[in-house]
């Protein structure tokens, strides 16, 4: 990953950029997840979680309501 500093930003917009570009790309919340070890069974459990939640606000954004 890499951040491009002007001549004119101050290292705090420098610091800012970075991190907004690595939360984006799911850096932070990797090296949170490798931090401790996590079973298989607690991963699958997690990631059927995941995809629940993905699939109730992808539904909720795609539903336009009810046409009368």
């Amino acid at each position: 990953m890499q951040v491009k500093v002007h001549s004119k930003a101050n290292l705090e917009m420098a610091i800012r950029t970075f991190r907004k570009k690595a939360q984006k790309e799911g850096v932070i919340r990797e090296a949170k997840l490798r931090k401790a070890y996590e079973k298989p069974s607690e991963k699958d459990a997690r990631r059927r979680e995941e995809s629940i939640i993905k699939t109730r606000r992808s539904r909720r954004k795609d539903f336009t309501g009810f046409i009368s």
